[in-house]
């Protein structure tokens, strides 16, 4: 069911052209119940895959780390390879999965609403068919300068060089509207990785630098070993003007021991990211990934901490509009989580 949000016209976004090869299996459908058009499938359920390939983001980014641990997860535990591809993120995912590019993908709740619904000058039309699998963790963000400027906010952004994050990913898209909302005009946005923004602050061609990720972000951690930063968020009526805005924000506090150059946590916002896959995706694969990616949640946290907010499976509970793959309620329901209504897609077949 889609919500009343108010929303601001933005300008389109400059989406990285990236061709991924993938295979996952035949495209037949394997006629075991929900691609049936009579129960209101209507598509071809895909077959049981050898291999995927998953839709990150940028290398220096959580999701990139992500992918890593979910391609260890599946090949130890589904016997299925894949591909871990760096992509521009969220939004260039969603792009990805409806062009069959890429077979499992994380996106932030943002990008998921105006993909879902066709409300980013991104989505040409609604990217309808995406499905919500799991939940992962809050993407914060914030910003950092170097010490010797002396910038503690965002506003002190004004007609100076800053960057922004990759194109497609969740910093790049919706940075430029934070400005926007908060009537900031820099000079320039250089949309980037984080570990070449890094770089860049680093030879004097950045003034600032904002970024979104799980936390604690790599890029942010190897700068602070080389050069004192200022880290800050937005708090107050700017946070607060914000999420009038851009409604899909939420209030996040960022703790203390995430950064060394922290001195106490930091208020900012941030928003939620999922994992997510097309409704074609085969409904067992499904079921079988998100077991094991609970079941084994504690190699997920090895690899990022961040995770530790996937570790009650109800996190689930925190997307409350858009529709699940079939192969998810299933594991959920199984094991009493009480998802609802507005999650159970149009192909979905109740006993």
């Amino acid at each position: 069911m889609k919500k009343g949000l108010v929303r601001k016209d933005v300008a389109a976004t400059m989406l990285v052209s990236l061709t991924i090869l993938a295979a996952c299996g035949d495209d037949a459908a394997s006629g075991n119940g929900n691609g049936d058009s009579e129960n209101g499938g209507d598509f071809e359920e895909l077959d049981y895959p050898s291999t995927v390939t998953i839709g990150t983001a940028s290398q220096g980014g959580t999701y990139y780390i992500w992918g890593g641990a979910l391609s260890n997860l599946l090949e130890e535990h589904l016997d299925v390879t894949s591909n871990v591809e760096v992509t521009g993120g969220p939004v260039h995912n969603i792009q990805l999965l409806g062009a069959g590019d890429a077979h499992l993908g994380m996106t932030t709740e943002g990008p998921l609403f105006e993909g879902y619904y066709g409300e980013g000058d991104w989505a040409d039309d609604p990217y309808e068919d995406i499905r919500v699998i799991f939940p992962m963790y809050t993407t914060p963000f914030h910003w950092w300068s170097l010490e010797n400027t002396g910038v503690t906010s965002i506003a002190e952004h004004e007609g100076e060089r800053v960057g922004v994050g990759p194109a497609g990913g969740t910093p790049g898209e919706y940075n430029p509207q934070i400005y926007e909302a908060l009537g900031i005009e820099t000079a320039d946005q250089v949309q980037a990785g984080a570990n070449d923004m890094t770089s860049q602050m680093l030879d004097g061609q950045l003034d600032h630098i904002g970024f979104s990720a799980g936390i604690p972000i790599a890029a942010v951690t190897e700068i602070e070993a080389q050069a004192s930063i200022n880290i800050y968020g937005i708090d107050g009526e700017e946070r607060e003007q914000v999420k009038e805005t851009l409604p899909y924000f939420n209030d996040f506090v960022i703790p203390e021991d995430t950064y060394d150059q922290l001195e106490g946590d930091l208020e900012t916002i941030g928003m939620y990211n999922f994992g997510v896959v097309q409704k074609e995706t085969n409904e067992e694969f499904v079921y079988d990934l998100v077991k094991a990616y609970h079941e084994n949640i504690d190699q997920m946290i090895s690899a990022h901490v961040s995770a530790e907010e996937a570790e009650d499976p109800e996190a689930i509970l925190l997307n409350k509009e858009y529709p699940m793959h079939a192969g998810a309620i299933r594991y959920y329901e199984e094991i009493g989580v009480d998802l609802p209504e507005e999650l159970y897609p149009e192909e979905y077949e109740r006993e």
